[in-house]
């Protein structure tokens, strides 16, 4: 029988494993800087984080810039709002209860949580990156690595297929339910290439970033007694593809408006195909397509706010609510290069009824000899993440 605070952590832990026999959706970045500010960075980033969200961006930078290196950058997300780890739990152990005896209250308890679990779903996130900035007024340059991990664990409640008893029926139910439970994880290396422009009298700046993406999936579908997370890892499927990031940026002193585009080279991916607890054949389809995302903001000195738009909805695994388009606001108040404060909000718009999350976050510049990065997520008690990142410029 599985435990599940034991559970909640080892998602994580398990995502490391998934993601490290390589190194470590949306295109996700873990970048404490950006997380911080509610994601945003379509016009906010720098030089060194541009890849994570706007190519343009790496030819923007301050005359002293002569490189920077991001070593290391990660951070990991939960996210349980239905508490659904913990029904599981608690159906575990009333399923191993009914062996012994079969009793009324047992049978409410159990019908309880058939209603608590239906519909729930668990997600966890894991990532990390590295960068090394080169700028200069050719053609500046970033090469950058990053790998995220999306994990997706949600309840199918069984059938009642023989019985007219309505105790008999919701055990039924309860024996008849599985834990389904798929992933993605990414890997991916590039470069990011940009120049600065001025056109008819507006400062532009474009760039590209082509790179080379390893997709890995994983499937997995077990009983609420017999679920184990790391069970998750050994029905997997990889396949490599190039893929490409563009993005442009105008400016006007601190004003700036910014698009750019991630994955325009469309993939989708079969998981590996197992068993179902029917003894049918299961198999879901990871899709990769495209996400536009517009950018606004005023980029100062010393203070920074800035908003980001998805133009699109992202749809990955139809049989998961695992859709996103984002919204995201951001602000960071810079104290004399030595100390950054930064808060943020972000919200799915893709859903509804999602509560929305409030990030912050807090850079240490101590005599611009390095910088370090710390920023912290939260939905409610049982959704919360944060990100931390090293970096250095010259």
């Amino acid at each position: 029988m599985y435990k599940l605070p034991f559970f909640k952590y080892s998602v994580l832990s398990a995502s490391v494993l998934w993601v490290t026999s390589s190194f470590a959706a949306a295109p996700h970045s873990i970048e404490a800087r950006g997380d911080g500010m509610g994601g945003v960075g379509v016009v906010s980033a720098t030089y060194l984080t541009a890849p994570f969200y706007n190519p343009a961006l790496t030819a923007i930078y301050r005359r002293n810039d002569d490189a920077g290196m991001i070593l290391p950058s990660f951070g990991g997300i939960y996210n349980d709002q239905d508490n659904m780890l913990d029904s599981i739990d608690r159906l575990s152990d009333l399923l191993d209860s009914t062996r012994d005896s079969v009793t009324q209250e047992k049978i409410t308890a159990l019908d309880g949580e058939l209603n608590q679990i239906n519909g729930s779903q668990f997600n966890a996130e894991l990532g990390g990156a590295f960068a090394l900035g080169i700028p200069n007024p050719y053609l500046s340059m970033n090469i950058f690595g990053k790998a995220y991990s999306e994990s997706f664990v949600t309840a199918n409640v069984g059938n009642c297929q023989t019985s007219s008893n309505t105790n008999q029926c919701t055990l039924q139910k309860a024996q008849n339910t599985t834990i389904d439970a798929v992933s993605v994880a990414v890997t991916e290396v590039g470069v990011s290439v940009a120049r600065y422009n001025t056109v008819f009298g507006q400062h532009m700046a474009f760039g590209l970033s082509p790179k080379l993406q390893r997709i890995y999936t994983f499937v997995y579908q077990a009983t609420p007694e017999e679920f184990e997370l790391t069970d998750v890892a050994k029905n997997s499927n990889a396949e490599n593809q190039l893929n490409l990031d563009a993005g442009g940026l105008w400016f006007y002193g601190p004003y700036r408006l910014g698009v750019s585009a991630s994955n325009l080279v469309p993939h989708n991916i079969t998981t590996k195909t197992i068993s179902s607890a029917n003894g049918n054949a299961l198999q879901y389809e990871y899709k990769m397509r495209p996400l536009y995302t517009v950018g606004a903001g005023i980029v100062a000195d010393f203070f920074t706010l800035s908003i980001d738009y998805d133009l699109n909805e992202l749809r990955r695994f139809d049989a998961f609510d695992d859709n996103t388009q984002m919204l995201r606001v951001g602000a960071e108040i810079d104290l004399l290069r030595q100390l950054q404060l930064r808060v943020g909000y972000q919200k799915n718009i893709a859903y509804s009824g999602r509560e929305p999350t409030y990030t912050a976050g807090v850079g240490l510049s101590p005599l611009g000899l390095f910088q370090m990065d710390i920023a912290a997520s939260y939905t409610n008690e049982n959704s919360m993440g944060a990100s931390i990142n090293l970096l250095a410029t010259y």
